[in-house]
């Protein structure tokens, strides 16, 4: 059996005919910016999250960003941001002019490490960018503690955690603020770019209108110097559509991971996900580990099970961030995570049927490997 690794079309055709009244109500309507769509997917999404705002933006990175640009990172600063993680954290920093200071994960998480944090902050330190990797949160009990001893801010990257729990709060209220993204891959995904920042903090959302939108609260009259990211109507109108199916479908991924942890158990070799008692992950991914993870791949792919490695490199050793001087060893933690992760298919319309033959393939490849 083919079980693609993750079927987009599938998943947005559910909601084919309230997208389409959507479009229809977006174009009749004559304003495709900052509209009413926007705000009303604000003002939902900030409700589901379980904060007082939510300010839609272009994308994940723009929301990473312009949360620390508001809260006044700049040269000459640093933020301390996990070494395994997806590079737009990085990137966030670096677009802000200031440093990522990288801290190994917790390995049987792969989330950032809070006894180790303390260690990397200096007085240029202005904040800690948590990363809910995979769906699934970090422990931010301790980051918060950490970050109010030594009066940082601390910013969730939530991007692929949408509706995941930390001690029963959902995510998004977690910290100072929190970055989401909606591409289309994720849990909650547009049918492009988007991105959103929620938060209780006032102050700091009326800064982010302002920066999202040329730095402009009436327009043509500009107070900082801005940027052009802001979620267009369109997009809002879409997740708008989505928005009430997340927590369906997110209970879906949690059934299909629970296969998973069930059917994959013992397989010698493979080393499955571990869930601590405070986390309810929402599984945007599946993620094993297998010291011949590319050869693991292969042999998926010739049974015809679809695979994705994230991700084949960490921050510190790509070319972006060649003039940091970084070198193999620095990081071994998220180097040895970054050579043997592998996700496997993992999806709200994923049936039973195909995730057992997922399991299947898993054992059978394993086992030609051994």
């Amino acid at each position: 059996m083919n079980v693609p690794f993750l079927d987009l079309k599938a998943i947005n055709l559910r909601h084919e005919d309230a997208m389409q009244q959507a479009f229809q109500r977006v174009l009749n309507s004559g304003w495709y910016v900052l509209g009413s769509e926007v705000a009303q997917f604000e003002t939902a999404f900030a409700a589901y999250s379980g904060c007082q705002h939510a300010i839609g933006v272009a994308n994940g990175l723009d929301a990473i960003m312009l949360a620390l640009k508001a809260y006044g990172v700049g040269p000459g600063d640093q933020v301390i941001v996990p070494s395994n993680t997806f590079i737009a954290t990085w990137l966030a920093v670096s677009h802000c002019g200031a440093q990522p200071v990288p801290v190994e994960p917790v390995e049987s998480t792969y989330n950032i490490d809070p006894a180790r944090v303390e260690a990397a902050i200096t007085a240029r330190t202005k904040a800690i960018i948590a990363v809910h990797l995979y769906g699934q949160p970090a422990d931010m009990q301790p980051l918060k503690a950490i970050a109010e001893r030594h009066g940082l801010k601390l910013i969730e990257d939530a991007a692929q955690a949408h509706g995941a729990r930390y001690h029963g709060a959902v995510a998004g209220q977690l910290g100072d603020a929190a970055a989401f993204s909606f591409y289309p891959g994720k849990n909650l995904g547009a049918l492009g770019d988007g991105g959103a920042v929620t938060t209780n903090d006032e102050a700091l959302a009326t800064r982010l209108r302002t920066y999202r939108n040329y730095g402009s609260k009436v327009k043509y009259y500009n107070e900082v110097p801005g940027y052009n990211s802001r979620l267009d109507e369109l997009q809002a109108a879409l997740l708008a559509v989505k928005l009430p199916a997340l927590d369906g479908d997110n209970q879906r991924r949690r059934a299909i991971a629970a296969l998973y942890q069930q059917q994959l158990a013992g397989i010698d070799g493979l080393v499955l996900p571990q869930v601590p008692a405070w986390a309810e992950p929402v599984w945007h991914l599946y993620v094993v580990r297998h010291r011949q993870r590319d050869a693991l791949a292969k042999a998926l792919a010739e049974q015809g099970i679809g695979t994705i490695v994230h991700y084949p490199v960490p921050p510190h050793l790509q070319p972006a961030y060649a003039d940091q001087g970084y070198r193999e060893g620095d990081f071994p933690l998220a180097e040895a995570i970054h050579r043997e992760v592998l996700s496997l298919p993992i999806g709200p319309t994923m049936s039973d049927e195909q995730a057992l033959a997922v399991c299947a393939a898993v054992r059978q490849a394993v086992a030609s490997l051994a």
